[in-house]
């Protein structure tokens, strides 16, 4: 026995307990007035999860009544101030879980939509505990303890119980807790901790009803919190960098005698066996390496951090997982690589390109050094190969920065001021539809096109079945929504391509909202392709040769509209021949429906004669209404923007301006970009239909 008294689970939870009931509180209406602090009713609980940041479910801060708003609200936060004394301080809801609450409350006594979340601002500066947060983003099934606000001998206090995950559900956003004991009202909102690695995995939402156990959402659902705004750092990063930062310090400090969450990681059960735990980082080393990651600045994208972590891993990453948003999260995804170099050299290796990364703005004055040294030092306790290699590692990536930073020197200033010629590198949002005949319901599904980096690489987000075209924004919202994740970067939105049959061209993708209430088209981007299979020509073919001809022409510019779909107002579709002799920078324009004849001959007819960029429009509110003020107002937005590249970011800002209410975008409602750049050809992949 490790003190005489207990070992195994049980040593665990006596060790973890204080930490967790320090940062645990207690959630009710605000103080007001003269009346004591900390009174009235119990809401539920929450905890501490950064300093001035308190996270809780959804449905405890909704209490009180449907008509409240969510977002805004003031709620009394009672929290432990050490020596089992307690203060009571007011706190704001700053975000929820899923967004679309706001609007859409359940029924009274109903399940809160998943994933039931909300993260709580304290507005006056207190001194406060923590918990440590896991990156795991799939936690074990192993026991843990659960913890919260209770009145079992009388006056509210935070308990804790012990049971075991007993699986998950909803795809990984919520976990089962075990029937070993009762979950009470108030300890909803509350910590769930994993007792074999002390760290929270989940936070209590709901008890089994006639029955012990119940429900808890996994705290990786904090990668959903709204995104950021485009050059803006984000709410998640922002909490993620101060919690981690915390525990660093709390690591450092010689001024305090109590016991730290690393502290006590080194005292909990070790593994069975030695050399497992020693091909892995200690919890200091830990600790100081998400310390040292948080005081770099946030990575550009998402897709930057996966590629560290496959570069690391020597694999890809399971596709499944939500997207990592910080440096930290790309640790969670070495845990157990694969082969026999274990976790410590993948940590290391990740680390050390984090270390030699271009970031999105400059980083204090020798963070990425610092974190550097670390490395080198950490290695000295591991075998001589990995070190070598290591400083090999660095090297290539001193190299490779300061090459790609010279090319950026050397680039004119007006190429830095616009988008440069040519394909876009970094990953686009794919989403693929499939009508079933006559029955007006749809398949779908949601992927990241890689691009030119890997040429071919398609990873699934989502996909569903049998979708009604009113049902189809909602189907769609969380799917895209972390795709977005996955592929936005700090500079800039990722495109969303629409891959439809030319009679799908009408759906109004762009008019979708995923967060807020700002529509998909003026957030980024959108444009229109077909699907792959429709009729491409064989690579190195005449007619291969040229598409691409014209889609360099229209790109160079200056692109020049032509009215395909009508002559003078009167509807037609197209000869092929006199497509084929227009000018290779030619724009062809489709002002009708898309599902419609002569529109949908004239875009298949488009298509055949190898015209990769193309506008059309939905149908405009006034069937009646002339067609001229739509060709006017394309053509003298095709002369300013001067080279068809542009074309993508102009449309947004148009479809911008007509959502501010400017009268003079108003000819560009419902207008669609058709846009098939052939330097990120689709997979050629049959849809799934249901079971024959």
């Amino acid at each position: 026995m490790q003190d005489g008294r207990t070992t195994g689970t049980a040593r665990a939870y006596e060790l973890l307990e204080p930490l967790v009931q320090a940062a645990t509180v207690r959630v009710h209406a605000a103080p007001g007035g003269y009346a004591p602090s900390g009174t009235g009713p119990t809401w539920g609980s929450g905890f501490f999860v950064a300093p001035g940041w308190v996270l809780t479910c959804a449905h405890v801060v909704g209490e009180g009544g449907a008509a409240v708003r969510l977002v805004g609200r003031e709620l009394g936060i009672t929290f432990s101030s050490g020596a089992g004394a307690t203060g009571t301080v007011t706190g704001r809801v700053e975000c929820v879980l899923p967004e679309r609450l706001e609007e859409r409350r359940p029924a009274r006594r109903a399940l809160w939509d998943l994933p039931d979340l909300a993260l709580v601002r304290v507005l006056a500066p207190i001194s406060h505990a923590c918990v440590r947060l896991t990156d795991r983003a799939r936690p074990r099934l192993d026991e843990v303890a659960y913890f919260g606000c209770t009145e079992d001998l009388g006056t509210p206090e935070i308990t804790g119980r012990t049971t075991r995950l007993r699986g998950t559900a909803a795809n990984g956003a919520a976990l089962r807790l075990g029937d070993d004991d009762e979950i009470e009202p108030g300890m909803s909102g509350g910590p769930v901790v994993d007792l074999a690695r002390g760290e929270v995995v989940g936070v209590v939402k709901a008890r089994r009803q006639g029955g012990g156990g119940g429900l808890a959402v996994s705290v990786i659902q904090l990668r959903t919190l709204p995104l950021a705004a485009t050059g803006q750092i984000g709410l998640y990063r922002r909490v993620i960098q101060a919690h981690d930062l915390y525990h660093y310090d709390q690591h450092l400090s010689d001024l305090g005698t109590r016991r730290t969450w690393t502290d006590v990681h080194d005292e909990l059960p070790a593994e069975d066996d030695p050399y497992e735990g020693r091909r892995r980082l200690t919890p200091a080393e830990r600790t100081t390496l998400c310390g040292l990651l948080a005081e770099l600045p946030p990575p550009r994208s998402s897709e930057a951090v996966r590629a560290l972590v496959e570069a690391a891993r020597g694999e890809e990453p399971d596709p499944v997982l939500p997207a990592p948003l910080s440096w930290r999260d790309g640790l969670g995804m070495l845990l157990d690589p694969p082969g026999s170099a274990g976790e410590a050299a993948a940590m290391l290796r990740y680390a050390t390109d984090v270390s030699v990364a271009d970031h999105r703005e400059p980083p204090s004055p020798g963070a990425d050094e610092e974190l550097w040294d670390w490395v080198r030092a950490t290695a000295e306790r591991l075998w001589r190969p990995l070190r070598r290699e290591l400083a090999e590692r660095h090297e290539r990536g001193l190299v490779e920065r300061e090459r790609r930073r010279r090319a950026r020197a050397g680039r004119p200033a007006a190429a830095q001021g616009r988008p440069t010629a040519g394909p876009r590198p970094g990953p686009s949002v794919l989403l693929e539809a499939w009508a079933h005949g006559w029955e007006n319901v749809y398949d779908w599904r949601v992927s990241v096109l890689a691009g030119p980096a890997h040429p071919g690489r398609l990873t699934p987000v989502d996909s569903g079945e049998r979708v009604t075209a009113a049902g189809l924004p909602e189907a769609l919202r969380a799917p895209l929504a972390e795709a977005f994740r996955r592929c936005d970067t700090h500079d800039a939105a990722a495109v969303l391509e629409v891959a439809v049959a030319p009679e799908l061209f009408g759906l109004p993708v762009d008019t979708w909202t995923v967060t807020g209430r700002v529509p998909l088209g003026v957030q980024r981007p959108v444009v229109l392709r077909h699907p792959a299979g429709s009729g491409e020509p064989p690579p190195g073919s005449e007619a291969a040769h040229r598409r691409a001809d014209r889609w360099a022409r229209v790109q160079a510019g200056p692109p020049l509209d032509e009215r395909a779909d009508c002559a003078r107002g009167r509807p037609r579709i197209p000869d092929p021949a006199w497509l084929d002799a227009l000018p290779d920078n030619t724009v062809p324009v489709h002002c009708r429906a898309a599902d419609q004849e002569p529109t949908l001959g004239s875009l298949q007819a488009v298509h055949d004669a190898g015209y990769g960029v193309a506008v059309g429009r939905r149908p405009p509110a006034d069937p009646a209404a002339p067609c001229a003020p739509f060709h006017r107002g394309l053509r003298e937005e095709l002369t300013e923007a001067g080279h068809g590249e542009r074309l993508p970011e102009r449309l947004q800002a148009l479809r911008a301006r007509a959502h501010g209410a400017d009268p003079d975008a108003y000819w560009a409602e419902g207008m669609t970009l058709i846009w098939e750049d052939p330097a990120r050809a689709l997979p050629e992949d049959e849809p799934l239909h249901g079971d024959l």
